[in-house]
């Protein structure tokens, strides 16, 4: 490996060949300010922040997009760098609204981090400001343009990761904006509302759909029994709200906070996330002994679900039937539980919190209604919404002593903790795959070969002697090359679990924005590894770690199922999907 030889702000350096003058300067403790770079993305160069100076050379140079060479000598601080990027910084608020205190970023804004510690104290520059209509038309993701500093991030996280390609910039000059294609509302174009363009914006530009109010008013309605459910990824990331170490669940506190803020009853996703195994291993055994729809290719992820309707609608009949463990369980609310519970459930009002702004737009899906009309998902909330919530009445987390989900849509196997965590649905399944097929007790309950933190794996199971081929993406650009093995038959799996967010569930859409001064962005694989440690911990510190030898889903069974698979079943906890494509595209 060949080292640069260079000097910054007077250090000696030497890093690796490739490497930019950025990166060489970090390693030195020389931070340069930046606002469009994003360490996952490629380089954009858009905002000229990052200028630095280069002996030899007569214009300030990027340090984002420069590679060192040996013999530089650079200068990352002086009082004409200083004067360039607040001047920079200052141009763009002038194009920027005025109101921090009531933005969704006040206090975790990288431009307004960025203008506090270039020292930007007034706005000297008061011109002609952009308008654009706020794009409200989307259940999950809304578009705030006069927000957008044009740094791209949003374009490349949908083009490079997701593949999904739905933002460009259009115009020129004071008219640039992002949009998507003919500037068309965000509702009718392919956005597969992922989120992802929410977490790495470094304003406000694109933000979830609040459904806080929604919330506030059926919790004060004394005609509503209010019912909450939780997301695994939720109890591995919600601590970040108050600073909490990563890799830590906050499964208990959770809950406590849930109740102190007047749900009537606080139930667990992970309890359906052992349903979905039942029913999904039971699906998958059909198909395997007739051959038909394999690979079969998992359901949970609603960003996945609204990207194969775009994009590859031939492969519609591989994906599995079973609704996602959000809307199992919601069902199983407004059916099973209202039974027990002698109540209408039309006076049921179900709330989800989970890691996904796209479980928005899922709980709006026809499909996912009652034959009476009302949904079995009355409003979602992201782990942001309730950690404002859980602030917003006055809950001292860290202090909240630790409680127990209800029953009996409370408890859950570890096999159902790590589905948050991308290959977890796999392995879940594999678990229970495995005693099914041999009729023995599986000992070695964790499959390390489909725990894909960098994004693909292929693996071929042995299951005593029947070889099971399965594959794990997440970020849907992986998705597509799994996705485009099937469609040529370059490889026969039988079984695929697809993430659309990159890590899985743990890096969803609506996780946690770490904050900006802690330089992690959205994306990291360290953070993403550390939300994920926290639900494998818990899946090893409990007995319990196999869906199928869940009592409280075999009691379900023998109460109101029957068997997986069942007509009941069918009828309450699987679906369909159709090809779709974009409003007024034909």
């Amino acid at each position: 490996m060949k080292y640069i030889n260079a000097v910054i702000d007077g250090l000696s350096v030497s890093v690796e060949e490739g490497k930019t003058i950025m990166e060489a300067a970090d390693s030195i403790g020389s931070h340069v300010p930046r606002l469009c770079f994003h360490p996952f993305l490629s380089t954009e160069g858009a905002c000229r922040i990052c200028v630095v100076d280069v002996e030899g050379y007569n214009n300030h140079l990027p340090a984002c997009a420069t590679k060192l060479q040996d013999g530089m000598i650079i200068t990352t601080n002086s009082p004409s760098l200083r004067e360039t990027r607040r001047d920079l910084v200052e141009l763009l608020l002038d194009n920027h609204p005025k109101n921090c205190l009531t933005c969704e970023r006040d206090g975790n804004c990288e431009l307004q981090n960025l203008s506090y510690k270039l020292g930007v104290r007034e706005r000297l520059f008061e011109g002609w400001r952009k308008e654009f209509k706020f794009d409200d038309s989307n259940v999950s993701v809304l578009r705030d343009a006069e927000k957008c500093i044009l740094c791209k991030r949003c374009v490349r996280v949908c083009s490079e990761i997701q593949g999904v390609h739905n933002l460009s910039q259009m115009y020129r000059g004071v008219q640039t904006v992002v949009s998507p294609a003919f500037m068309a509302p965000m509702d009718e174009s392919v956005c597969i509302k992922c989120g992802q363009c929410i977490n790495v914006c470094p304003t406000a530009a694109f933000i979830e759909r609040d459904e806080t109010d929604k919330v506030w008013e059926a919790i004060n309605d004394p005609n509503k029994f209010v019912v909450v459910q939780t997301a695994p990824a939720i109890r591995s990331a919600i601590g970040e709200g108050w600073d909490m170490p990563y890799s830590t669940s906050w499964t208990g506190k959770t809950v406590t906070a849930l109740r102190r803020l007047g749900f009537d009853a606080v139930f667990d996703t992970d309890f359906t996330a052992d349903l979905t195994i039942m029913e999904e291993s039971h699906e998958l055994m059909e198909r395997l002994k007739s051959g038909e729809n394999l690979p079969m290719i998992t359901s949970c992820s609603p960003g996945w679900i609204n990207f194969v309707e775009h994009f590859y609608p031939e492969l519609l009949p591989n994906v599995s039937s079973c609704k996602s463990p959000m809307q199992m369980l919601s069902t199983l609310a407004k059916t099973y539980y209202a039974e027990k519970m002698h109540k209408d459930p039309k006076d049921i009002y179900v709330v989800a919190v989970m890691p996904c702004v796209a479980k928005k737009f899922e709980a709006t899906r026809p499909e996912h209604f009652s034959p009476n009309g009302y949904p079995y998902t009355d409003a979602v909330l992201t782990t942001r919404e309730l950690i404002w919530m859980i602030k917003a009445y006055g809950i001292d987390f860290v202090k909240l002593h630790e409680d127990e989900f209800d029953v009996p849509l409370g408890t859950s196997s570890g096999a159902g903790d790590i589905f948050g965590a991308t290959g977890g649905v796999m392995e879940a399944a594999l678990r229970t795959a495995y005693e099914k097929i041999t009729g023995e007790s599986i000992e070695n309950l964790t499959f390390t070969e489909v725990r894909a933190v960098e994004g693909l794996r292929e693996a071929t199971i042995d299951i005593k002697g029947t070889l099971v081929n399965v594959a794990v993406a997440n970020g849907l650009n992986n998705a597509k090359i799994i996705l485009e093995k099937v469609k040529s038959g370059e490889k026969q799996f039988h079984l695929i679990e697809i993430m659309a967010c990159p890590g899985g569930c743990v890096n969803g859409g609506g996780q946690p924005i770490p904050h900006v001064n802690k330089f992690i962005y959205p994306l990291d694989k360290d953070l993403v590894k550390k939300r994920q440690q926290a639900l494998y911990t818990i899946d090893e510190a409990k007995t319990l770690r196999k869906s199928h030898e869940n009592p409280a889903i075999l009691e379900l069974y023998k109460e109101f199922l029957e068997a997986p698979g069942s007509h009941i079943a069918h009828e309450l906890l699987h679906t369909t999907y159709s090809e779709k494509s974009p409003k007024g595209i034909k």
